[in-house]
């Protein structure tokens, strides 16, 4: 397939793997590498992120705001089906893979590209829900998936680290902290290190948007939220876009140290896998709009509603 290969469009986060992948797609298929990063949340995690992916070798780079699409359209319509996955996981990175992927087939057709590809592991649940989306929307594009492809000689991080070191390739974690992050407006999850082992208690520095309950206010704060047609729409009187209320509601959660979870969960492929997420805003929000049902459903409709959810939460974790 290499020699087919001319332009590739990759899933680019500037993390270590989406990093080395750059370079291992220029060395390995000859071909040109357009970079496509969304804007999900990340924050200052986008900073520097052009300069990184070209000149690691990338000739091109898409930074898009996705924020409120993500929010209006992947984020609500999970809320309002009270989408929780395993009765945790209120699947942060799950809602956010499909719409990645639709952005970077629309721009793989706009360059004339003849593939994508992503730094998704073969044990992992996003080669699902990238790769689903890829086919439904262009059937026809080649996708090359590293870690299911024989060239890729790379059999753990450690690897990585010394192919980084080796052609001085920036990237943002340390052998003493090989934590894997992935953070957007709906929250941020912590795998690998030391979290592998289920004994081990998460370090209080890998968090980022919630504050420790020893560290919360003792006081409690009072929010007050409103919802149109299952949307919430507006915090304590102040109507917000989307994106915006995602992020005002995840400074007071986080503030409160609201949303912290620490889950072992089967994944799609089959593998148990532990994931420790911050989800502060969306724990509110989520918590809110069962209140709401509560107040606005009868008893059937709840039922029917309950046997639903689950339903669709593994549909949602699975990528369809």
């Amino acid at each position: 397939m290499s020699s087919e290969i001319k332009k590739v469009v990759l899933a680019y986060s500037g993390g270590l793997d989406t990093s080395v992948i750059v370079r291992w797609l220029i060395e390995t298929y000859k071909c040109e590498v357009i970079c496509f990063a969304a804007d999900l949340g990340q924050k200052e995690e986008l900073a520097g992120l052009k300069e990184k992916a070209l000149n690691t070798g990338a000739s091109k780079i898409y930074i898009e705001d996705l924020q409120e699409e993500f929010a209006r359209d992947f984020v609500f319509p999970a809320l309002r089906a009270n989408a929780i996955y395993e009765g945790t996981y209120l699947l942060g990175t799950s809602l956010a893979r499909p719409l990645i992927a639709k952005r970077q087939i629309e721009i793989a057709q706009k360059e004339g590209a003849d593939a994508v590809s992503h730094g998704a592991t073969g044990k992992g649940n996003d080669q699902v829900r990238f790769e689903l989306t890829y086919y439904a929307l262009d059937p026809a594009i080649k996708i090359i998936a590293v870690w299911k492809d024989d060239n890729w000689h790379f059999d753990s991080r450690e690897s990585m680290f010394d192919y980084a070191e080796k052609y001085n390739i920036p990237v943002p974690l340390t052998r003493e902290k090989p934590y894997s992050s992935d953070r957007n407006l709906l929250h941020i999850s912590h795998e690998g290190g030391i979290l592998e082992d289920p004994w081990a208690e998460p370090p209080e520095d890998i968090f980022v948007l919630t504050k420790s309950p020893e560290a919360a206010p003792d006081k409690p704060t009072y929010v007050e939220i409103d919802f149109e047609k299952g949307n919430p729409v507006a915090v304590d009187g102040q109507k917000m876009s989307p994106a915006k209320l995602m992020d005002h509601i995840n400074i007071i959660a986080g503030e409160n140290g609201i949303g912290r979870v620490d889950m072992v969960e089967n994944r799609f492929v089959g593998m148990k896998s532990r994931g420790v997420y911050e989800t502060p805003g969306g724990t509110v929000l989520w918590a809110a709009h069962r209140a709401l049902e509560s107040i606005t459903m009868d008893r059937e409709v709840m039922l029917m509603r309950d046997s639903l959810t689950p339903k669709y939460s593994q549909l949602a974790y699975n990528g369809f």
